[in-house]
């Protein structure tokens, strides 16, 4: 077995945490999760409602979680929620004038935090990280033979 340093989960949960550390309190700031700015975030990146499901996978949460939050979120009135044409069971999801507004406050704060990981890190280190855990997920994803 491998040395508990050189665990992959390991290794990519200690970034993540360490990533984190700049940006949650800002969202603490906004009264707002991790799991909801998730969702926000995701929303702001579409002009079009987005299916429930569609957000789920989006944002790496389960569906009953995206659920809870999107309650939460539309008793905000950050979100608006529609039922889909073609089936009256499924809703689309989309930012509310509101939630716009709160993403665009939020985000120069965002890209501060990105900016000081990015003097700590590199800007290019960062970007070809990204882009190799991009790929990480890509082919991991696709290859499920152990």
């Amino acid at each position: 077995m491998r040395s508990f340093d050189e665990s992959l989960p390991m290794a990519l949960l200690n970034a993540r945490e360490a990533a984190m550390s700049y940006f949650r309190p800002i969202l603490a700031d906004h009264d707002l999760t991790e799991q909801q700015w998730r969702i926000l975030r995701a929303l702001s990146a579409y002009d079009a409602p987005i299916e429930v499901g569609d957000l789920a996978t989006q944002t790496s949460l389960l569906a009953p979680s995206v659920t809870r939050i999107l309650s939460n979120l539309e008793g905000r009135n950050l979100i608006e929620r529609q039922t889909v044409e073609h089936d009256q069971r499924r809703s689309a999801i989309s930012l509310s004038a509101t939630g716009h507004e709160l993403v665009h406050r939020v985000a120069p704060q965002s890209e501060a935090a990105y900016n000081t990981i990015e003097t700590k890190f590199g800007k290019n280190k960062l970007t070809k990280l990204i882009a190799e855990l991009h790929e990480l997920t890509k082919q991991l994803s696709t290859n499920q033979d152990l």
